[in-house]
């Protein structure tokens, strides 16, 4: 029993030391100027986070929040022995009502505070295509197994009933795969259980109602561009958009809760 006893002692003066030079450590950082002076800005980097919005079955997704992350801020800054604050380290703060615990729920919007719309295009109309591209415009495209392309300028969502599993195999295989899920077209049920993003198009641009659309425009619209869509009436509404200060973006991009 004797013998026992020994190694347990050392094994527990070793913790005790372990434990105390961590807390002389800690207590010697607090004190460092470089320590006190992350502390006295810390306040003016933090953002708090702004839930999502959950409506029956739909949510606006929230945005995640900011804070100096301290100590890895004054690792960084001590191997320069000197503050500056471009060397902090932030920390993501998660909504409380978050996106990523709500994903049964359908996004028909992103979170307005982006400044910024995403348009989702019908597969079809090869000049709003091109015209996109031309002008660097981002998109995504629903398509299916037939019409994928091994690209990476539009973003492309899964829309094929009968071949699903074989276009979510190319989009795997070439890191493409966003977990987009457009549910107009695409079993629901489905969906959630692979933890996609649920979407819908928050309005839709056809071939005749672009004063009804230019009308609509705001921050966090997901407009579904349909195939018989007119190019002169997209090029109207990417005026339009821009006039009002918004960005065009991917859908991935509006509805993350990253800022």
């Amino acid at each position: 029993m004797k013998k026992l006893y020994k190694p347990i002692g050392i094994f527990a003066i070793m913790l005790f030391s372990f434990y105390y030079t961590e807390r002389i450590a800690i207590l010697m950082q607090n004190k460092s100027p470089i320590m006190q002076n992350i502390t006295e800005v810390e306040e003016n980097y933090m953002v708090s986070a702004v839930n999502a919005n959950v409506d029956q079955n739909y949510i606006i997704p929230g945005i995640m929040g900011r804070m100096v992350n301290k100590s890895k801020s004054y690792v960084n800054m001590k191997a320069f022995g000197i503050f500056n604050e471009y060397y902090l380290v932030f920390d993501d703060i998660k909504p409380e009502i978050s996106l990523e615990d709500n994903k049964d729920k359908i996004i028909k919007e992103g979170n307005k505070n982006k400044k910024a719309i995403a348009f989702l295009l019908e597969d079809g109309n090869e000049n709003i295509k091109k015209y996109l591209k031309e002008n660097k415009i981002s998109a995504d495209l629903l398509i299916q197994e037939k019409t994928y392309e091994n690209n990476n300028f539009f973003e492309q969502i899964n829309n094929d009933k009968e071949k699903y599993k074989n276009v979510e195999s190319l989009l795997n295989k070439n890191n493409q795969n966003q977990n987009l899920c457009y549910v107009k077209n695409i079993d629901k049920e489905y969906c959630t259980k692979e933890k996609k993003y649920l979407i819908e198009e928050t309005f839709f641009l056809n071939g005749q109602n672009i004063v009804e659309v230019k009308n609509k425009i705001n921050s966090g619209a997901i407009i579904l561009i349909k195939k018989e869509a007119v190019l002169d009436h997209l090029k109207l509404l990417v005026k339009e958009i821009n006039f009002k200060g918004l960005k065009i973006i991917p859908i991935s991009e509006l509805i993350t809760e990253k800022s």
